[in-house]
């Protein structure tokens, strides 16, 4: 983009001399587009005024509705407006340099220095297994205004090397849209939605070992591993990597360094895991029925079985560049419930949850309904004497009759040899986790381990027949 601005400020300059119209109508023309494309790049990464005085300029140069202001003016304005992007250009680029010095890449035979960079939290899980977070229990103000200044700079590192980087104090400025808090607290009142600030060394309260605090300056941590505590509670192995700019050695270099030393630890961890003896429970379990294929999310959240349809929104509302585990604890201070209502007319809302309403279709919302009918929950392979209920159910939800294809869609959900089932399953879960996070819709769908009848977990009194 910053060669850009070096072209548009010479089509400007030659605007002085004398050119064809056409010539006038094609800088116009180019210059909003040009316009256009900044303002929404400074819209994105959050600078507001810059972004403004872009969307003037576009206005003010758009061939569309012209702004008659005069040979003479337009000469000022085109020699002042050439003079700004080459000022702008000298200045991003001042700034990208001063990022990036000095970057030399280590020889390829180089080893890292390996040095104990192990120490153990009490998180009740991993972080992502894709994150590096940034941590620091002093302040290096070098630093954190390169990293607040050029957040590109360290993401686009973090890209290189499969990682996603956090830094926590802007962590509540990606959360300014409501509909993702929404989302992960649809309990919330609109009153409640406020910024949390959150520092460094959040993440250093959980050490194990207090006095390793002491060992963290600043820097990224990752997650390797959960083991077993003494004390019978999972406890997450976190590596640290040393991230300094009062070091002789240039940023981009260490960030170099680092890269490589999580490439050859990830790697050493990988054949360690590949030389334990390890079985798996299902071996080469031949599926029958679909039971079997009935994916559990209670042990473990997946969205690899949900129906495309919510997979992009959940994406969407689910990343923003957060760490879902630090994020949990900042916003889930408890499992708030909500009511599920089933009104007379068969609408499915949850009231305490802003009155959201779960929207199903007549055979998915007809099968969620039946298994809500029994707390006690449903074995796949006693479906077929659910299937007059089923029946029932969907003819209050379709008065104007049954269909033939109705009545096929019936018998083959309530058929266990079938996969019916499971996509309609599939269907309930993805109604609920495409309006809210796992963490408050597991108690909503319909879920179980296989072998064993699947329910839904809602306590009953909280569900409500009108």
């Amino acid at each position: 983009m910053k060669q850009v601005y070096l072209i548009l400020s010479a089509l400007m300059l030659l605007c002085l001399a004398p050119m064809p119209y056409g010539y006038f109508q094609l800088v116009r023309f180019v210059a909003m587009i040009v316009f256009g494309l900044m303002a929404y790049r400074y819209f994105t990464i959050k600078k507001s005024f810059a972004a403004w005085v872009f969307v003037i300029l576009a206005v003010l140069f758009q061939p569309i509705y012209k702004i008659v202001l005069g040979r003479g003016i337009w000469n000022v304005v085109d020699v002042i407006v050439a003079v700004f992007l080459i000022a702008l250009y000298v200045v991003e680029r001042w700034l990208e340099q001063k990022g990036s010095v000095g970057y030399q890449p280590l020889p390829p035979t180089e080893q890292p220095e390996q040095i104990d960079n192990k120490f153990e939290f009490r998180l009740e899980g991993m972080l992502g297994p894709k994150e590096l977070i940034y941590v620091a229990s002093e302040e290096d103000r070098a630093l954190t205004e390169l990293i607040e200044r050029q957040p590109d700079l360290f993401e686009g590192w973090g890209k290189m090397i499969g990682f996603h980087i956090v830094y926590l104090p802007l962590l509540m400025k990606r959360l300014q849209d409501k509909e993702v808090i929404r989302y992960r607290a649809p309990y919330l009142a609109e009153a409640e939605i406020g910024r949390t600030a959150i520092d460094n060394d959040y993440l250093l309260q959980y050490l194990e070992h207090p006095s390793d605090r002491g060992k963290i300056k600043q820097g990224f941590i990752r997650t390797e591993d959960i083991h077993r505590g003494s004390g019978g509670k999972d406890k997450s192995i976190n590596r640290f990597y040393p991230l300094s700019s009062k070091s002789s050695e240039p940023i981009a270099d260490q960030l170099h360094r680092i890269g490589k030393q999580i490439s050859i630890e990830k790697n050493e961890h990988e054949r360690l895991l590949e030389s334990r003896d390890s079985y798996d429970d299902w071996g080469n379990y031949e599926v029958h029925n679909a039971d079997d294929r009935f994916n559990s999310q209670i042990s473990e959240e997946n969205t690899d079985d949900l129906i495309e349809e919510v997979k992009e929104r959940i994406a969407k509302l689910r990343q923003r560049g957060i760490s879902q585990y630090i994020l949990e604890q900042l916003i889930h201070p408890d499992d708030r419930l909500s009511r599920l209502v089933i009104t007379k007319d068969y609408r499915i809302v949850l009231p305490d949850y802003q009155n959201m309403e779960i929207k199903m279709e007549p055979i998915v919302k007809a099968v969620y309904l039946l298994f809500l009918n029994h707390p006690e929950g449903i074995t796949f392979k006693s479906l077929p004497g659910y299937r007059e209920e089923l029946a029932d159910i969907y003819t209050k939800l379709r008065p104007t009759g049954m269909s033939d294809r109705a009545m096929q869609s019936i018998e083959d959900v309530t058929n266990p040899l079938l996969n019916s089932i499971n996509e309609k399953c599939a269907r309930i879960r993805g109604a609920f986790v495409g309006q809210f996070d796992d963490h408050l819709a597991r108690h909503y769908y319909i879920d179980g381990r296989r072998g064993e009848a699947k329910k839904i977990a809602l306590p009953r009194e909280l569900v409500i027949w009108e």
